[in-house]
């Protein structure tokens, strides 16, 4: 046991590792992806009993609480000015605890990227992330999507089972049998209810696919959109794609990018998913090929000296009113917008089966609207305003997305009555909101 003190944290026993301001290492641990913080102390706990000590210190400390796996929090939720960080990455293992199931354990820190490395020479794979640095916790509650998405689903409908510590210390195993309801909010309901040290998941028989990107000469953009629209529409769903737009300067857009990944080693059938996207419009380079499913995966660079506001949508249908609203926002420059393929087994999913409710989407946009690193007064909320033209076509949104955390964006992203039944599991679980640096469920009334 070790014991560290400064300001606020006058004193902490604690197995795992302890950061507070000043130490080598806080800075870092301190900073995430999309944000800067100042918390009075950093904890790394290598266990569910250092988790369950770490909130009983907080509780005692008076310390609010804020939860990370990966840092990747659009919304900056990863990180705070004060209070506690749980920095989850020691609890990072990756498990295949049944081969015959393909039944595998990971633990809440763990990246995707290196789940997916360690799955490979199993001949498994799961359906989450884009890149290798996106944590397993935060990913996976708020939903999942990934680059088999419409294969496979999102990654909760492939989760068996989760172990969590609640705000009074308890360790619990959610699944369909036991804390079923627990179990639902989850899945898509965010941090709200514990912190997730393990889940269990039903890994997929995967091994290679085809992936890489196909770029095209830009030319005239609402019929390049509605022309993949279409095609998505009548896609094999093992074929998921993400269409990005790079606008750098008023005008039209700079590039044209379609990033394809079909879930699949079968090269005949490949080809015959991709080809009708090579004659979609004139290209300009063509790099898909088989691969592991593990070198999908890469890393990701923020761009430095610039602040990218994330905005997103689910949107139900591609018409042309939405269409005109996209090329308008490309328009003006300083955006990067990228629409992504939703559909097959993504929408067999019952809409009430799990909190991620919006089932009926085809695709989601999600807009990184560039800006300065220190932006002047006004500018993100003229970026939000341009952004709204289009997101008013969308029928919600995607939490893990969600570059703020409104009243708004929670309504955007529960509808009311996953909102409702996502108060009643609070309630339950932490009555008193400990769990409330995220986008946050608030206690129902009894």
């Amino acid at each position: 046991m070790s014991r560290y003190g400064s300001g606020q944290v006058r004193s902490i026993d604690f197995a795992g590792e302890v950061l507070t301001p000043g130490m080598d290492g806080y800075g870092e641990a301190a900073a995430t992806v999309f944000a800067t913080g100042t918390p009075d102390v950093v904890v790394r706990p290598g266990a569910a009993g250092e988790v369950a000590a770490a909130l009983r210190y907080a509780a005692e400390a008076g310390l609010t609480v804020s939860v990370r796996s990966g840092g990747h929090s659009a919304a900056g939720l990863s990180t705070h000015t004060d209070g506690m960080v749980i920095d989850l990455r020691r609890i990072s293992r990756v498990e295949v605890i049944d081969q015959a199931t393909r039944r595998v354990r990971i633990g809440a820190g763990a990246t995707w990227g290196a789940v997916a490395a360690a799955l490979q020479p199993h001949g498994l794979a799961i359906t989450a992330g884009d890149t290798n640095q996106v944590g397993v916790g935060g990913l996976t509650l708020g939903g999942g999507i990934g680059w088999m998405v419409r294969r496979y689903g999102l990654a909760i409908d492939n989760l068996a089972g989760a172990d969590l510590v609640t705000a009074d210390g308890r360790l619990l195993h959610a699944d369909t049998d036991h804390h079923s309801d627990l179990f639902w909010a989850l899945r898509g309901g965010g941090g709200n209810f514990g912190v997730v040290v393990s889940f269990d998941f039903f890994a997929q028989p995967v091994t290679s696919v085809h992936y890489g990107a196909i770029s095209y000469q830009p030319g005239d953009l609402p019929q390049l959109i509605r022309r993949w629209h279409d095609l998505m529409r009548a896609s094999d769903e093992n074929l998921t794609t993400t269409l990005t737009l790079l606008a750098i300067m008023p005008g039209p857009p700079a590039s044209a990018t379609l990033q394809c990944c079909y879930a699949g080693p079968d090269r005949t059938a490949a080809a015959r998913a991709l080809d009708p996207f090579r004659q979609l419009t004139t290209m300009a380079s063509d790099d898909i090929r088989a691969m592991p499913y593990a070198n999908v995966l890469e890393d990701a660079h923020h761009p430095a000296g610039v602040r990218i506001e994330v905005c997103n949508t689910l949107v139900p249908q591609l018409g042309d009113e939405l269409i005109a609203a996209i090329e308008e926002l490309l328009g003006g420059g300083g955006v990067v917008l990228t629409l992504r393929s939703l559909g097959g087994a993504f929408s067999r999913v019952p809409p009430d089966a799990t909190a991620f409710a919006h089932r009926d989407a085809e695709a989601m946009l999600i807009a990184g609207m560039l800006l300065p690193a220190d932006p002047a007064p006004g500018q993100v909320e003229e970026a939000q305003a341009r952004w709204a033209a289009v997101g008013i076509h969308g029928s919600g949104a995607y939490v893990n997305f969600a570059g703020s955390a409104t009243e708004a964006d929670l309504a955007a992203i529960y509808p009311p009555a996953t909102h409702q039944r996502l108060s009643a599991v609070k309630r339950a679980y932490d009555p008193g909101n400990a769990f409330r640096r995220n986008h946050n469920i608030r206690p129902g009334h009894s």
